[in-house]
């Protein structure tokens, strides 16, 4: 892998983990020691990251946590959209599984009107959103909290999931590609969302049009772990054409 993309996939990384140890980079990306340090310095020039000792870690991760907010901000119109066109999916005395992530944060923004509603998340802030409405039980697994993405992750959260069952998974993902399958920034989380997939009798993949036909650095799986993929219209017609073709469901919000 060349320079520049290694570095925005090392950044990538920080944006979904919060830190990194230079060992855990080097060995993760098979280049030397001496080749991160250049990366990370780097990065750190270009204002994205600060560096400590043995690593590094996102420059604004303290800022998120203290206002609640998330990384992931582009493209936040089509997100709207999705998650409005992804919560008019469920239904009242539903259970249901929210990932963590901008997109799913936005499903929950719209699913305070429903009734006796059971909300499954690792996603510190959805549970805030939902947690003190009336009617709503929200549960959360245990688990080592990640910054970034405001949630929680590991072997505890892990566990949780394989000892539940919900009616639907709304799942996120960095990257989706007929030939990659789903992918992801880090290793941490491949094991939570297989969990919650095989939690859920339904999965429907929320992602926006700019993750088609882009690969992160982890891989979960092929297309046929989803049922559903919820998108906007801004897939092209060909892929659009190629996901029905795989036996996928393809939801367009507009």
């Amino acid at each position: 892998m060349l320079a520049e993309p290694r570095r925005m996939k090392i950044l990538e990384w920080l944006q979904e983990e919060g830190s990194a140890r230079v060992r855990e980079l080097s060995q993760a990306f098979k280049v030397s020691e001496a080749t991160i340090r250049q990366d990370l310095e780097r990065l750190e020039q270009d204002g994205y990251i600060l560096r400590e000792h043995g690593g590094a870690y996102l420059k604004t991760v303290q800022q998120q946590v203290g206002t609640m907010s998330l990384q992931h901000i582009e493209n936040m119109d089509r997100k709207r959209k999705i998650g409005a066109k992804a919560a008019s999916l469920v239904k009242n005395n539903e259970t249901i599984i929210l990932d963590a992530g901008s997109t799913t944060t936005e499903i929950a923004q719209r699913l305070t009107t429903r009734e006796n509603l059971t909300v499954i998340t690792n996603a510190l802030n959805i549970a805030i959103i939902l947690g003190a409405i009336p009617g709503y039980a929200v549960h959360m697994p245990g688990g080592q909290f990640k910054a970034p993405t405001l949630s929680l992750s590991g072997d505890k959260s892990v566990e949780y999931f394989r000892n539940i069952f919900a009616s639907k998974l709304f799942l996120a993902t960095a990257g989706v590609s007929i030939d990659a399958g789903l992918t992801y920034p880090s290793f941490a989380d491949l094991q939570l969302k297989e969990a919650m997939i095989k939690a859920a009798a339904h999965v429907y993949l929320v992602a926006d049009s700019s993750k088609i036909n882009r690969t992160s650095f982890t891989r979960l799986g092929n297309l046929d772990v989803i049922h559903s993929f919820v998108t906007d219209d801004g897939i092209a017609d060909s892929d659009a054409k190629e996901f029905e073709r795989r036996g996928i469901e393809l939801i367009v919000a507009t």
